[in-house]
């Protein structure tokens, strides 16, 4: 929750006048709107992974592992699946495995990949961290379970209208 609030809502204000100056505002506000709301969920979402000296996208890198069939996958696979950049994920597993909750090995099939394991230290926060994360509800506040379902159809909408994956 951000520590001072506005006494009006800016993205209202913001629309009031692109209307006067543009036009309509409907997509400038949704577009806005979604955008400050990933700010605050990533804002809340990072405090709670403080604790175990995480951010939000180094704990996807080891939920990612978790889930995957050997504890292990080539880094680019990890950059494809989490849809970033190799150099984030480079990063983020610089950052993991001086944490000693990753560790860099030979790809045995491709000796030219190096693929990152999580380790037993790795698995263990991480599944102490996700009941963090999910105590807070993923920081999805002020929705239902309905409201969170039929939002995330709508977002799903537009990443499939821009191409984000096939269906």
């Amino acid at each position: 929750m951000p520590e001072s609030r506005l006494p009006f809502d800016p993205i209202d204000r913001a629309g009031d006048l692109w209307e006067e100056h543009f036009g309509d505002a409907t997509a400038m506000r949704l577009a806005t709107s979604v955008m400050r709301v990933q700010q605050l969920m990533i804002s809340a979402l990072d405090a709670a992974l403080k604790p175990f000296g995480l951010t939000f996208s180094r704990y996807e890198v080891l939920v990612l592992l978790l889930f995957s069939q050997h504890g292990s996958l080539p880094l680019s696979k990890i950059g494809e699946r989490l849809m970033v950049h190799p150099t984030s994920v480079t990063s983020a597993i610089d950052r993991l495995e001086a944490q000693g909750y990753v560790v860099r090995m030979p790809d045995e099939a491709d000796r030219r990949r190096t693929l990152a394991r999580i380790t037993a230290e790795g698995r263990s926060t991480v599944r102490k961290a996700t009941k963090a994360v999910c105590a807070i509800d993923f920081a999805v506040t002020g929705l239902t379970g309905d409201e969170q379902a039929a939002a995330y159809d709508l977002l799903r909408q537009l990443r499939q209208a821009s191409g984000d994956f096939a269906d």
